[in-house]
């Protein structure tokens, strides 16, 4: 799998049927090792190894509803109260990250109503601050770590 803008992790890998799986330790099972998985996984670890957020507080490809339709979100944060902290987008590193990429998380946020949006391709990351009265989104350098929320 290809180097990514991350720093280097440790993750457990086995093959099964000719598939190479990663173990996924928010699920607690081997997923099969995509590309875009390839940068949730390293953006999980980002989250509990670099920013401090507690495995408890991290949730990872769950649906939710838009209007009638079902999606699926890549990872959610969640405050110790329940409210959402942060929505992550994982990208494969080849899809490019475009105005498509932040409308899809910002559809997605109308439904959960998050602080902050992550955006990532894992190679570039894409860091928002939502200003729910002005309703728009504040770049940032990147999110805050645990302990400051």
């Amino acid at each position: 799998m290809q180097k990514l803008n991350f720093p280097d992790y440790t993750f457990r890998f086995k093959s099964n049927e000719n598939k190479s799986l990663i173990f996924d330790v928010i699920r607690k099972k081997f997923v099969v090792l995509t590309p875009e998985e390839w940068v949730r996984q390293h953006t999980v670890q980002f989250l509990i190894s670099e920013k401090n957020y507690p495995l408890s507080h991290i949730n990872v490809e769950k649906q939710l509803k838009l209007h009638d339709t079902i999606k699926r979100y890549d990872i959610v944060v969640f405050n110790s109260d329940g409210s959402i902290h942060l929505i992550v987008e994982c990208k494969a590193p080849k899809i490019d990250i475009t105005q498509d990429t932040f409308d899809q998380i910002a559809r997605y946020n109308f439904v959960l109503d998050a602080t902050y949006l992550m955006v990532t391709n894992g190679v570039a990351h894409y860091y928002c601050q939502i200003d729910a009265e002005q309703e728009r989104y504040h770049f940032l350098e990147t999110i805050p770590n645990y302990t400051s929320y």
